[in-house]
């Protein structure tokens, strides 16, 4: 997206997944990440800031995929998982803060850069691979598929999810959660490669179960979105009831370091930190390490502004769009008519037939990852 030559661009995966499409004894099970629906119009000339769900729904099908979910799905689970993990290490003195697992630019970053917090990080896996990891497990199961006939994608604003999916430590069922990954932009060529009027298509939904969604998970595609997320459901797991849905507004906004806290009976003050960019990141961390900030949670994205400004998304030469993008995706929260990912009731259905409750063995297995694994060799 930076660079200014276009000298740097990303591995196109586009043939594999027309390969998968095309070959018959292959189930090919598409997902979208949240900031792809709020940039992909931009390759087709809609203004910048336009929410293109429905048609993108509908060009996935016509590209031939299966089955079209929603990473928004995975999103919710990430929450009911990461929250849950949030309130056990408060009060069972786990180590803190906790430190949001989803970008996986950070992630690595965090590994090369600062290995003593990688115990920091949450366990849990990225909404795509959560989501992965239930395609080649539940909806398997669900279908009578073998999961080894299942070519999961992934179509993600990042470039380094890219990597996410080839990490040894992500695959669930002894195959990998997700095969192929494709950014915002490589989505955009296979739909023009298949001559398809991209503008004139029908608005669709997508597939029922891993379809339905909630406000919460919608913005994660927006820095202080998996924070604001999260914080709805913690406070509802600690108190039984749920705070109003803007409560937590203050983590939102484009400042590249916020710093809020707020009040949860039963929890009492919950310090927080937000952070987007690589380099506001190196600067809080450094500071964390010094012990002269105190922080519970916090949430770091890779890239300025969050997923909305990903580097897989359309660019626009010297112009920054993450703005624009986000705002789309607080402005389908608040539409919405569920914004608590603990309300999402296929979410709810899903623990009570398969996984049982958050953190429990089968969810640890499916749906977190060893953080063990991360751990950078110290010395040759």
């Amino acid at each position: 997206v930076a660079c200014p030559t276009g000298a740097l661009t990303e591995k196109d995966n586009t043939q594999q997944v027309i390969d998968a499409i095309n070959d018959p004894e292959k189930v090919v099970v598409v997902q979208t990440a949240p900031a792809v629906r709020a940039a992909l119009g931009e390759e087709f000339g809609m203004p910048i800031g336009t929410n293109v769900e429905g048609k993108m729904v509908a060009a996935l099908r016509r590209l031939g995929f299966d089955k079209v979910y929603d990473t928004d799905f995975g999103a919710d689970m990430t929450i009911m998982e990461e929250a849950n993990e949030f309130i056990d290490r408060v009060k069972n003195g786990g180590k803190l803060p906790i430190i949001t697992s989803c970008s996986p630019g950070w992630v690595k970053f965090c590994e090369h850069y600062f290995p003593s917090l990688t115990e920091n990080l949450s366990t849990c896996k990225s909404p795509q691979q959560m989501t992965g990891a239930l395609i080649k497990t539940w909806f398997a199961e669900r279908e009578g598929i073998d999961p080894n006939n299942i070519v999961s994608v992934s179509v993600m604003p990042c470039v380094a999810k890219k990597f996410e999916i080839n990490r040894d430590d992500e695959d669930a069922a002894g195959v990998p959660d997700v095969d192929i990954s494709i950014t915002t932009r490589e989505l955009a060529r296979m739909i023009k490669m298949a001559q398809l009027n991209f503008a004139r298509l029908p608005e669709e939904d997508f597939d029922p179960v891993m379809g339905v969604s909630t406000g919460a998970a919608t913005i994660f595609g927006a820095t202080g979105g998996v924070m604001d997320a999260a914080l709805r459901s913690a406070y509802y797991l600690v108190t039984g009831k749920n705070p109003d849905p803007d409560a937590f507004s203050s983590v939102r906004g484009m400042q590249g370091w916020k710093e809020a806290s707020f009040d949860i009976p039963g929890a009492g003050t919950v310090r927080t930190a937000v952070v987007s960019g690589l380099g506001n990141t190196r600067k809080l961390l450094e500071t964390l390490q010094s012990g002269s900030v105190q922080y519970d949670f916090v949430e770091i994205m890779a890239c300025p502004g969050g997923c909305a400004g990903g580097g897989g998304q359309p660019i626009h030469d010297g112009e920054e769009c993450a703005e624009a993008r986000g705002n789309v995706l607080w402005r389908l929260d608040h539409k919405m008519p569920l914004r608590f990912s603990h309300e999402n009731p296929d979410v709810q259905a899903l623990y009570k037939e398969y996984l049982g409750k958050p953190l429990s063995e089968r969810s640890h297995h499916l749906l977190h990852t060893d953080i063990e694994a991360w751990q950078m060799p110290q010395e040759l």
